[in-house]
């Protein structure tokens, strides 16, 4: 379907880099906010008078597609199916960009060489099919050392966006003797317990090559410009470990000592959305993401299992009074931007993309997403949303 290449959007309350603006008007050419002035000088125009108009929400790790692809243990479905559907939840919470957080373990199963393979290609092959500007995140088992040499290909191909540093085999070492931890790792790789005990403990007997292993692989990365992450850091030394390799942004960090030293740093820190939105995390070891915004030491918000939580996250954090609504915004925004390196999002701004977000906040109800525009295209719109204007009658915007 066409789309109007020029129109703007008024009557809202518009989130710009300055802070609030009641009334502002967003002129939206080919895709890219061209004017934010007064008067929408006889353009289409949506009226968004009771809405907050937003930058669209940037997601650098997010895993629940996972569910989409196997949504019970051992019952697979198409890939692309899967993307489609995961676009759609995405486009609906208001979230512009989205880096998958794909995992390339030494397991076998979900997290395994196959399924990553396989799910770079669908998500190739569905360029061009989805709303959201979809992206990999690959999140690499530093215990993998056989995939190492695939992972320093597709680094020099520029078919990373993201790399993280994982290391989640102690963490299966110590569930491999307790059924009810265990439970969740034998459902997704397949294995038996006996089996998983032996691979785990084959894979960890190599040990002494992980080190250098992650050496390479970030010079690699830094050399093709693609930004990194450590996961779970759990301690200052690791953290330090890994901004000598110029990975400079910290991922969920165990610690309120390693996040400190993370911000001394000038590093982004990552922390998940849905522990915001429930008030605490799901893990028993782990420190609160409102917490660690409250004291400064949370700068990024992500969807991590759950894409609904990033938006009402926000709201939850003014709520509280953690910080103001633009100051939490800008953890699934601009911040999220600055991180990974885009400059073309992240903000309202002249030049920018038209990655914008029309946002209810009803009483009593959580707040929710009326219209989404991606890059200038209309991806997503409520019931009851705001139809764009002419100065002569009312049409709707055509849905790409």
């Amino acid at each position: 379907m066409n789309t109007l290449e020029r129109f703007a959007i008024a009557g809202g309350n518009v989130l710009l880099p300055s802070g609030f603006q009641e009334d502002a008007v967003i002129t939206v050419d080919n895709g890219v906010i061209v004017e934010i002035g007064s008067e929408v000088n006889g353009l289409p125009f949506l009226n968004a008078h009771g809405l907050l108009v937003m930058p669209g929400i940037i997601d650098l790790h997010g895993d629940a597609f996972e569910r989409q692809i196997m949504p019970r243990p051992g019952v697979h479905f198409d890939l692309q199916l899967a993307l489609a559907e995961t676009d759609r939840q995405l486009v609906a919470n208001g979230i512009s960009t989205a880096y998958h957080g794909v995992t390339f373990s030494w397991e076998p199963g979900l997290r395994s060489r196959e399924t990553l393979v396989r799910l770079m290609e669908a998500m190739q092959a569905a360029t061009g099919h989805l709303s959201c500007d979809t992206r990999l995140h690959l999140r690499h088992e530093t215990y993998n050392l056989d995939g190492e040499d695939e992972v320093l290909t597709w680094l020099a191909e520029g078919r990373v966006a993201l790399l993280a540093f994982n290391d989640h085999t102690p963490d299966i070492l110590r569930k491999r003797g307790h059924p009810k931890d265990a439970m969740t790792i034998l459902q997704r790789t397949g294995l038996g317990a006996a089996d998983l005990q032996a691979l785990a403990e084959r894979v960890a007997e190599r040990a002494n090559e992980v080190p250098a292993s992650i050496r390479r692989l970030a010079a690699s990365a830094r050399a093709n410009g693609v930004p990194m992450a450590s996961h779970d850091d759990p301690s200052p030394e690791v953290r330090t470990d890994y901004q000598s390799m110029g990975c400079s942004i910290s991922e969920f960090p165990k610690t309120l000592e390693t996040a400190t030293l993370a911000r001394q740093y000038g590093n982004p820190v990552v922390f998940g959305a849905p522990n915001v939105v429930r008030g605490g995390s799901h893990l028993r070891n782990a420190v609160s993401a409102a917490v660690m915004a409250r004291a400064g030491l949370c700068t990024v918000l992500t969807s991590d299992y759950y894409y609904p939580a990033m938006l009402p996250a926000a709201f939850r954090l003014r709520e509280d009074g953690i910080c103001d609504l633009p100051s939490a915004w800008a953890m699934v925004s601009s911040n999220a931007a600055k991180a990974v390196g885009l400059t073309d999002r992240g903000s309202l701004a002249v030049g920018l993309r038209g990655d914008i977000v029309l946002v209810r906040t009803p009483t009593g109800r959580p707040p929710s997403v009326a219209a989404h525009f991606i890059g200038g295209h209309l991806a997503f719109a409520a019931k009851g949303a705001p139809r764009l204007q002419t100065p002569h009658k009312m049409r709707t915007l055509e849905v790409c």
